[in-house]
């Protein structure tokens, strides 16, 4: 039997995951393209405004760690072969670390670090030479972020288990990339509550559009990259963290939203 090629992109229903699964026809080849989230009629819009691409809409909770695992009989059944995988699901909060019900912090662990490993692992076994993966970090990778705390730290585990995966598996011909956006106009800000209580992450000295960022992650996966970065402020600000210490930077930061000590 010939095998089917699939795309898959979480994190579907908005932000740049709805990006990069509007545009991955453009560069990527592929029979059918499978969307994932959580909101299965934000899906099927998507789907209807895609008609020239067949698609596939999986609605699954990710947060829930065996949600995954149903994956496998599909792609089976599919005789699949995984030649795109993009894990944009993913959220935080602006918030101290103990303002955070630790429901949600769990939640942030398991989708922003958990699913996306486990992403990984399950279609791995239905990739083969020339396959890609492109899982979205963020400039907080970095360093350490105060009152994005948790987030920050979920994404630097993104960073450097796709820049590992990405060595491990270049002998292979499978290329990941973690994309590692600057302030990006999504609706992650309406999840992270930026807009009221105490704490608040109010400064933004640069606020990208997502189709740009998704077009640049587009361009360094394809070239192989195993980091992209989009935008002069957020490439300069991965130099600073690099070069400066991090306390220094975290002082910085606080002085900038007005907040901490």
């Amino acid at each position: 039997m010939e095998m089917k090629k699939i795309a898959i992109v979480t994190g579907a229903s908005s932000g740049m995951g709805q990006w990069f699964a509007r545009t991955a026809s453009e560069y990527v080849e592929f029979d059918e393209l499978w969307i994932i989230a959580r909101r299965s009629d934000r899906l099927a819009r998507l789907a209807s405004e895609m008609p020239s691409v067949t698609v596939r809409c999986i609605s699954l909770d990710l947060t829930d760690r065996g949600s995954v695992s149903s994956l496998h009989p599909l792609l089976d059944e599919a005789g699949a072969e995984v030649v795109l995988l993009v894990n944009a699901a993913g959220f935080g909060k602006f918030q101290a670390v103990a303002d955070v019900p630790q429901e949600t912090a769990d939640g942030m662990l398991a989708l922003n670090c958990g699913a996306l490993m486990d992403m990984c692992y399950t279609c791995l076994p239905y990739m083969h030479r020339g396959a890609r993966v492109l899982n979205i970090a963020s400039v907080a990778a970095f360093q350490p972020v105060p009152y994005i705390t948790e987030y920050a730290a979920t994404k630097a585990f993104v960073l450097s288990f796709s820049r590992g995966l990405w060595k491990e598996l270049r002998p292979a011909g499978i290329t990941v990339t973690a994309l590692c956006p600057y302030w990006t106009r999504t609706e992650f800000f309406d999840v992270a509550g930026c807009s009221s209580g105490k704490d608040r992450v109010t400064y933004f000295n640069a606020m990208y559009e997502p189709e740009d960022v998704v077009r640049r992650g587009w361009r360094d996966l394809l070239r192989g990259r195993d980091v992209s970065t989009f935008g002069f402020i957020a490439r300069a600000q991965v130099l600073l963290v690099k070069l400066l210490p991090h306390r220094l930077i975290m002082k910085i930061w606080c002085g900038q939203q007005k907040i901490g000590g």
